[in-house]
């Protein structure tokens, strides 16, 4: 794969940033993308060595060495089919998958993995611009109708799955547009929503119905889900975010980061923001509690709304700088990352608990907080205050919401509180019921969401038809 001696002769190359000074003025994505001869050079690096171990990383399966030698070879069409033989939107993941593959790669050992995140993102790009992502109508329809309860990456997927094995899909979605999550939760300096527009163009000309503004289980009533439809597949994600019980939670300017993101991606949209109170950022020092993905994307547009100073602040001891490779690789390993987001200015702090919050009347003005040991013990006389204007709680999700369309169907849970299906038949407990993605399996990445769509597909396929040609 690739040239033999590639890995030798060429250094790994990323795509640039723009300048920081730049891009908090903004929302636009701020990727400088490499030209097509650095390309083609880390297509190259892909050694062969043998054993793929960015396999193992993939949950999509991408068959990753094929397209990094097929981009090396200048045959950039092969390459987008071999990337759309297992992934239904490469665009998606090649901007905001966290690329486990590459901490899967065998030149990670020296901490240079080919750049696959980077060459996928390309190929995507490259094929959208010549014309070749074309929509892909079923052949013959089965007369079956499939409903798909989410447009997330995993409702998407199946949706398109099915839509191209011959069903008759409606996707359900709750907001007024497609996308779910990547629509209204990752931000548009990450990923422009442009780029999910024409994905919905494709799919509603291979016979997907989109159905926006329609939330099942109060607008549409369960009942007629399972009585007009011959299967039904949830993929509403996971969307109960874990709280913060503490003192002071009720006082104004104390935000779920689920309810600040959505706000300024519907700004940017065009969208009304709807009867919520409306949440900025400008003028204020903001503290983001969470050190994950999503307070990642609170500290970015935090800062382009105009804060004063961002502050995150993780309960877990700060992960080291370099794992042993020895020890973690090639699976994902325990180490400090620095998000783009984080690098503008943000001020990071770990082992940090919060206490409670204090202010005036009505509104947040200090967060109290105290360190913890290894042990996540408070140690005593370390409590100190922060100046909080606007707090952000960017914990992660518990399980899907379950008032409304999970309580109603009735569904199993499993101990978590997510919606009991396997990954072979992915079949809830009541029959005709599927539950894909993060509804099924707790909050987890656009890669695997859109894996679970995929074959969550298949399975409904094989109960629809008693087979099939999908792949899973």
């Amino acid at each position: 794969m690739g040239k033999v001696t590639g890995f030798l002769e060429f250094d790994r190359h990323e795509q640039r940033y723009a300048p920081v000074a730049d891009r908090v003025r903004h929302f636009k994505e701020f990727l400088v993308p490499l030209d097509e001869s650095t390309l083609r050079q880390q297509g190259a690096r892909c050694m062969d060595c043998g054993i793929p171990f960015c396999h193992t990383g993939c949950p999509v399966d991408n068959i990753i060495p094929d397209w990094n030698d097929l981009v090396y070879r200048d045959r950039w069409r092969e390459a987008i089919e071999v990337l759309h033989s297992t992934n239904n939107f490469p665009e998606f993941t090649g901007r905001v998958c966290p690329a486990p593959c590459e901490e899967a790669c065998t030149l990670n050992i020296d901490d240079a993995p080919v750049t696959i995140k980077t060459i996928e993102c390309a190929i995507a790009d490259r094929a959208w611009r010549e014309g070749w992502v074309i929509p892909e109508p079923a052949a013959t329809k089965t007369g079956k109708r499939v409903a798909v309860v989410g447009s997330g990456p995993a409702g998407m997927a199946c949706a398109q799955q099915l839509a191209r094995a011959g069903h008759d899909v409606t996707l359900f979605e709750k907001n007024a547009r497609p996308g779910g999550l990547l629509r209204y939760g990752i931000p548009d300096f990450k990923m422009e929503k442009h780029y999910i527009d024409r994905r919905v163009g494709q799919m509603e000309a291979e016979g997907v119905t989109f159905r926006t503004g329609v939330h099942v289980g109060a607008d549409l009533e369960t009942e007629e889900l399972v009585r007009d439809y011959d299967a039904a597949v949830l993929a509403g994600g996971s969307e109960k975010a874990r709280d913060l019980p503490v003192e002071g939670r009720d006082l104004r300017g104390v935000e779920l980061a689920m309810d600040f993101l959505p706000q300024q991606n519907r700004r940017i949209g065009g969208e009304p923001l709807g009867e919520v109170e409306e949440i900025s950022a400008r003028g204020k020092h903001v503290v983001v509690i969470g050190g994950g993905d999503t307070g990642s994307d609170c500290i970015g547009t935090s800062f382009r709304q105009g804060a004063v100073s961002v502050t995150q602040l993780e309960i877990l001891p700060m992960p080291p700088e370099t794992p042993v490779k020895a020890i973690t690789w090639p699976l994902w390993p325990l180490r400090l990352r620095t998000s783009s987001s984080q690098a503008e200015g943000a001020g990071r702090d770990w082992s940090v608990a919060t206490k409670r919050l204090s202010g005036a009347d009505g509104a947040v003005s200090t967060l109290h907080a105290v360190r913890l040991d290894e042990g996540m013990q408070e140690i005593p006389g370390t409590g100190f205050e922060l100046k909080a204007e606007l707090v952000l709680l960017a914990m992660g999700f518990v399980h899907p919401v379950h008032e409304g369309m999970v309580d109603r169907l009735g569904v199993e849970l499993d101990a978590r509180g997510n919606v009991l299906a396997d990954t072979g038949k992915y079949a809830t407990s009541l029959p005709g019921v599927f539950a894909a993605g993060d509804m099924r399996r707790g909050q987890s990445l656009v890669v695997w969401a859109i894996r679970e769509g995929r074959q969550c597909a298949r399975a409904v396929d094989e109960f629809l038809m008693g087979e099939s040609s999908l792949p899973r």
